[in-house]
């Protein structure tokens, strides 16, 4: 592939995301890559938008919500994996920046690999969070990209171990920091305490353990009345984010006895501008627990429901933040370990500031070489029985190209547009309540 030599034109950036958090992530991670630390940049940039059609396709208000990226929210559009592939083959952007969920990377590779374009673009991919479960799975379904993002030392360090433990190249691992780190360190203001407890759309997952988790978030309040104490939400019923919510706080906040206490709040809203009156951060395992240390806020892991890999809280172990909720009714402030801290990319020491010079140098060199072909570790012939799948999924062959009447052109205006347009949002309304109504009671039938 020739290599990008023209500076004179705009650098063009493609950001693929598939969920609110992806988006921020991709957005975000697009901006970094592509301006120094001071926030200038030698050329002008442009970034395109794009959100994969699916289950967690973002609403306009989780859009908005998502606070400034430097992406115009309006120009943002909605494509399948096919019309994504086309419209890079189109538009001959530089950098294209996949914020998606493991299968979805490995099918746009793929897809990508097949365009066979004399000049591809450098692919960006990464984790939008704390990576606790799924490591070798979701690694290897990014493998192949030319920049696999890790957000810390220690992501950059599994993440090398696993490439090279399956005989997979490691160049691209690339450390760099998450994103959306930022906000002004921690100041204890006279007449405010404010707890913020972020809630988690899949963790914990029971009925029993969210109600329990509500119940001890709610007496806390009762026993501080001077303390204001927020709930801090992810979504409104109805829609998804990055994970799957069947059981809504909001809705089982709706049955407490007595109802409760007025010194405490669900709120929503971008999580910066929460953690700016945040006094303490309590959570099981949320990425917000890093938005906090970075910023110094005192934060705490809870313990209550074990340390668990199926809570994502095990990835603490050594922070000194792992606590209950009995620790903190009577007072205690988890102190955290600095050399954990080190090792997390959270970078509360001042140095974020150029947590993204690795990365950009890389890209920046990718885009004056000669890339060659992109090259997945899975192939049809070293994943026959798993590859396949993924694909399909995205209307894509075993060879990357779109499945037979998968790339027709699809109508995007008139009438049959428009009742289209209107069948596929009641059937996205009609799987969200599916999963968040009818999928409980179900699974409360069953255990009958």
């Amino acid at each position: 592939m020739p290599p990008r030599t023209d500076r004179t034109t705009a650098l063009r950036v493609a950001v693929l995301a598939d969920s609110d958090t992806r988006w921020k992530w991709g957005a975000l991670t697009a901006r970094r890559l592509t301006t120094g630390a001071s926030g200038e940049t030698a050329q002008r940039v442009e970034i395109t938008g794009l959100l994969l059609r699916g289950r967690a396709t973002p609403t306009p208000r989780q859009l908005a919500e998502v606070g400034d990226v430097g992406v115009d929210t309006d120009r943002v559009r909605e494509v399948t994996a096919v019309e994504f592939l086309h419209t890079v083959r189109d538009e001959g952007y530089d950098v294209v920046v996949l914020a998606l969920v493991g299968g979805a990377v490995q099918a746009m590779l793929h897809g990508l690999a097949a365009l066979r374009l004399p000049a591809r673009p450098v692919v960006v991919t990464g984790y939008v969070g704390v990576v606790y479960e799924k490591l070798a799975d979701g690694l290897l379904l990014r493998h192949g990209a030319d920049v696999v993002l890790a957000n810390s030392r220690h992501d950059a360090e599994r993440f090398r171990a696993v490439y090279e433990g399956v005989g997979a190249d490691a160049s691209a691992v690339t450390e760099a920091a998450l994103p959306f780190l930022g906000g002004a360190p921690h100041r204890p203001q006279e007449g405010r305490d404010t707890v913020v407890f972020a809630a988690q759309p899949s963790v914990p997952a029971s009925r029993a353990d969210r109600t329990y988790l509500l119940r001890r978030l709610v007496e806390h309040a009762r026993l501080h009345p001077d303390r204001e104490v927020l709930l801090k939400l992810r979504s409104k019923p109805g829609e998804h984010t990055t994970h799957i919510e069947e059981l809504p706080y909001q809705r089982l906040a709706e049955k407490l006895p007595g109802g409760p206490p007025p010194n405490f709040r669900l709120v929503y809203g971008h999580m910066g501008e929460v953690l700016d009156r945040a006094d303490l951060l309590v959570t099981v395992s949320s990425t917000a627990a890093l938005e906090s240390l970075h910023r110094r806020i005192p934060t705490a892991i809870l313990t209550d429901l074990g340390v668990r890999e199926t809570l994502g809280n095990h990835h603490f172990i050594g922070s000194g933040l792992l606590t209950s909720w009995d620790h903190l009714d009577g007072g205690f402030r988890p102190e955290p370990d600095p050399e954990w801290l080190a090792g997390q990319g959270v970078a509360a020491d001042g140095t974020y500031a150029t947590a993204y010079d690795n990365a950009r140098a890389r890209v920046d060199a990718l885009l004056a070489a000669r890339l060659p072909d992109l090259a997945p570790y899975y192939t049809p012939a070293t994943a026959p029985g798993y590859l396949p799948g993924i694909l399909a999924r995205h209307h894509l062959a075993p060879d990357g190209r779109p499945l037979p009447g998968a790339d027709r052109p699809r109508e995007t205006g008139g009438v049959r547009g428009a009742v289209r347009d209107a069948v596929r949002e009641a059937a996205r309304g009609a799987y969200r309540q599916g999963v968040q109504r009818v999928a409980p009671v179900i699974r409360r039938m069953g255990e009958l």
